[in-house]
């Protein structure tokens, strides 16, 4: 586990935006759209299983108090995004879940999604197969 001393979402009070017993919201600095939100455990946790499920359930009350309050304003709806990359060296160990507000066409689509159609197969028998296998 790393230092909780160093991790920047530890000490972040200032930038607190809502909270609760176990969660809080901050804007994404940098970010990826207008709104762009964080909310993540105020508990140090850097894999999403160490999650308990108090905080889990406190994690999503923010998200979804979040997403009511941004959707019509900065977005007609919103992405939820949870990332686990251990072997990305630039993020934040600490959990965190992202709330991208999104509309048709939107900043994010134009630069980047828009390109992602090609990158949808479909599903073959074998690879389905595997992954029946592997969640049994």
């Amino acid at each position: 586990m790393a230092d909780e001393k160093q991790c920047p979402f530890c000490d972040c009070s200032e930038r607190v935006l809502k909270e609760n017993d176990l969660a809080q919201v901050i804007l994404s600095d940098p970010h990826k759209v207008p709104g762009h939100l964080l909310i993540m455990p105020k508990r140090h946790v850097e894999k999403p299983w160490e999650l308990t499920h108090d905080e889990l359930a406190a994690i999503f009350d923010l998200i979804f108090f979040v997403e009511q309050k941004v959707i019509g304003k900065l977005g007609d709806g919103c992405d939820i995004r949870q990332n686990y990359r251990p072997f990305n060296e630039l993020g934040v160990k600490h959990v965190v879940f992202h709330v991208l507000p999104r509309s048709q066409d939107d900043y994010l689509y134009k630069v980047s999604e828009q390109y992602e159609k090609d990158l949808y197969v479909d599903l073959d028998d074998m690879e389905r197969d595997a992954v029946i296998d592997l969640l049994k």
